[in-house]
């Protein structure tokens, strides 16, 4: 067991949802492609809901949506931690960062890819 663990049950999950919270708190004041992300989604999802497609369609085109949510969130998180640890100039950091830039684009592309199978 590791001694930076902390709390368990009921507690762990307050904790937790406090943390995530914030992480979400972080995110939306410190990144601007978080924030965009944001904006698209206050606007595809609610569309979702006037397409004529099935629900199944619609939470896939609503899944997308959150998954490049979810990768912008790793992404900065991985930019952060590269940046804590040096903010020299190293390969190994540009490739972290460009690896993480990468699968934001291809969450990017699906989006693009789910909509337009889904709607053309």
């Amino acid at each position: 067991m590791s001694p930076f663990k902390g709390q368990t049950g009921l507690k762990r999950i307050l904790n937790a949802s406090g943390y995530s919270l914030d992480g979400l708190r972080a995110a939306f004041t410190g990144e601007a492609a978080f924030r965009q992300l944001v904006l698209l989604n206050v606007v595809l999802v609610p569309l979702t809901f006037f397409l004529n497609v099935s629900r199944v369609e619609q939470a896939l085109l609503i899944a997308v949506c959150l998954l490049a949510l979810i990768v912008e969130l790793l992404n900065s998180a991985v930019e952060a931690a590269i940046d804590r640890i040096s903010l020299e100039l190293h390969p190994l950091s540009k490739n972290a960062k460009d690896m993480g830039s990468a699968a934001q684009f291809v969450a990017l592309s699906m989006i693009a890819l789910v909509w337009a199978v889904i709607l053309l």
